[in-house]
């Protein structure tokens, strides 16, 4: 048996480590700024003075972004895991992912095509046609799985991988009708980034993200419950189909929104619940807010890896939380798979 912490030590050390991610977020850079000059500058926010200009319009809405993001994604990956009663699942099996991912491909070939007309319209356009995709094929997906009043969990699943297949195969005739200026745009896209972060990109992912913070946490006995079986949970008193529902909302509209702020960024939502669930157990109002700090701190981490690893050449993010997340479970094989 691993042993786990208690949950007190657990919010302890998460608490400890986002403070330090987020001070690395902001100290490390080309420009190196000590923790006097950030507090300094967070509390005067002086327009004339260099620290105050990097901390304030380049480095502290990147590390807000990067706090959204990997709290959003990781929260998102215990509704999933709890939906599914599966550690393995992720937030993309319900094709949320690579719903955004086909709207983001649409916008950034259909706006080369139409030579940039579609980023005059709106500044908006890419995220909203990401976050618009991923609802569209997540509510596809619902619609498939729902047999005789009921959300047939394994249904979804595999309507979630058929659609996925075919936002890929949309996706590639795309990228085989775009120009090599607009393919760069698209790969890097897909591979995840936090580079240029605004606060007017920050806000809608931040509202979303303290939306799902406040609503997933009060589920948390019916998610509990869940784990038990559908059946159990409804001798138990819960709405089982209800909350079925809010899952998949809640889902989509976490993951549509980290994915249009920030591009594909995988194995946030598989690796940190496995993570929290190994250091605290299942119980979920640990688990919930746990993973939201766990997620919220590598994200940030990984981001500063991907900014100082190949300086002054920045890593996409996608990249690293792969490299971190594969072998994180190829250890799980290596240990028979227990968790």
């Amino acid at each position: 048996m691993t042993s786990r912490l208690s949950p007190r030590l657990l919010f302890i050390l998460l608490g400890l480590a986002l403070l330090l991610a987020l001070w690395l977020s902001l100290a490390a850079g080309p420009v190196s700024l000590p923790a006097a000059e950030i507090i300094a500058a967070l509390w005067t926010n002086n327009e004339s003075n260099q620290a105050s200009l990097i901390v304030h319009q380049i480095r502290l809405p990147r590390a807000l972004l990067g706090l959204g993001v990997g709290a959003v994604l990781a929260l998102c990956g215990v509704a999933m895991q709890g939906l599914f009663r599966n550690p393995l699942a992720d937030p993309g099996l319900i094709g949320v992912s690579s719903g955004a991912a086909l709207g983001a491909a649409f916008a950034i070939v259909g706006s080369a095509l139409l030579g940039g007309v579609a980023d005059a319209l709106a500044p908006y356009f890419l995220s909203l046609c990401a976050f618009a995709g991923g609802l569209l094929v997540t509510a596809l997906v619902y619609r498939l799985g729902r047999r005789g009043g009921q959300t047939q969990v394994a249904t979804m699943l595999l309507a979630g991988i058929a659609l996925s297949a075919l936002a890929g195969a949309l996706i590639g005739l795309l990228t085989y009708l775009a120009d090599d200026a607009t393919l760069r745009r698209l790969t890097f896209w897909n591979l995840g980034s936090l580079n240029g972060a605004s606060y007017a990109r920050l806000w809608p992912l931040l509202l979303v993200t303290v939306l799902i913070l406040l609503w997933l946490p009060a589920r948390a006995k019916a998610l509990n419950a869940l784990l038990l079986g559908e059946s159990e949970a409804r001798h138990l008193g819960f709405a089982v189909e209800r909350l079925k529902r809010e899952l998949v909302l809640c889902t989509a509209l976490g993951v549509g929104a980290a994915v249009a702020a920030a591009g594909l960024i995988g194995f946030i939502g598989l690796v940190v619940p496995h993570l929290v669930r190994l250091l605290a157990g299942p119980e979920h109002r640990v688990l919930l807010p746990a993973s939201a700090l766990a997620g919220a701190s590598l994200l940030l981490f990984a981001d500063c890896f991907a900014r100082l690893a190949l300086a002054p050449a920045e890593l996409p993010i996608g990249i690293v939380t792969a490299l971190i997340g594969a072998p994180f479970f190829i250890g799980l094989l290596l240990r028979g798979g227990r968790f």
